[in-house]
């Protein structure tokens, strides 16, 4: 499979599995999975077939690791708009996680701290290089620092992804550690 034809598989795998399952006419179950044929019927039906080896491929190659197959069923690891519980464990987070944003959100964020926006949880990498990364879909990324330990301490909650993202309701401004504005 090449390249450009595995982004495209994912791509849509997003759109579906996290964002509009609807538009290809599935449903997930109330824990974000679905039978893999039921996909792969509704994609081809929707004028975008996949075979069971593309699926496969793109699920194993996935840098972020963003899917998971269990047997005969997949779901995306997070990041839906789509109701799902993902039955995630609570987690001790490590003392420190990062965010990966861009300037124009920094006044925002000062203000208000990290929200999930239109996801149900704020996404933070377990590492400035992953924190980067995501902060650059978006433009020149700014890599906030979050003290999880005392996040922690004070009662917040965190879950771990089946890929390694940390998960929190909220980040208040008072648990980030923004860069020195001179740089």
């Amino acid at each position: 499979m090449d390249e450009r034809r595995a982004v495209k598989v994912s791509k849509y795998l997003a759109k579906h599995l996290r964002h509009q399952p609807e538009r290809i006419g599935i449903a997930l179950d109330p824990n974000g999975w679905i039978s893999i044929e039921e996909l792969l019927r509704a994609a081809d039906a929707h004028g975008f077939p996949i075979t069971r080896a593309e699926l496969e491929h793109v699920v194993a190659v996935n840098d972020k690791r963003r899917y998971t197959i269990d047997g005969d069923r997949i779901r995306a690891s997070q990041g839906h708009t789509v109701q799902v519980d993902l039955e995630l464990p609570v987690a001790e987070p490590p003392p420190h996680l990062y965010h990966g944003t861009v300037a124009r959100l920094l006044d925002a964020i000062r203000a208000e701290g990290l929200r999930p926006m239109a996801r149900h949880h704020v996404h933070l990498s377990p590492d400035r290089e992953t924190a980067t990364r995501v902060g650059a879909r978006r433009g020149r990324p700014v890599v906030l620092g979050v003290d999880a330990g005392a996040m922690h301490r004070a009662g917040h909650v965190f879950h771990v992804s089946a890929n390694g993202v940390w998960l929190a309701d909220t980040v208040p401004p008072e648990f980030l550690r923004f860069p020195d504005r001179s740089g």
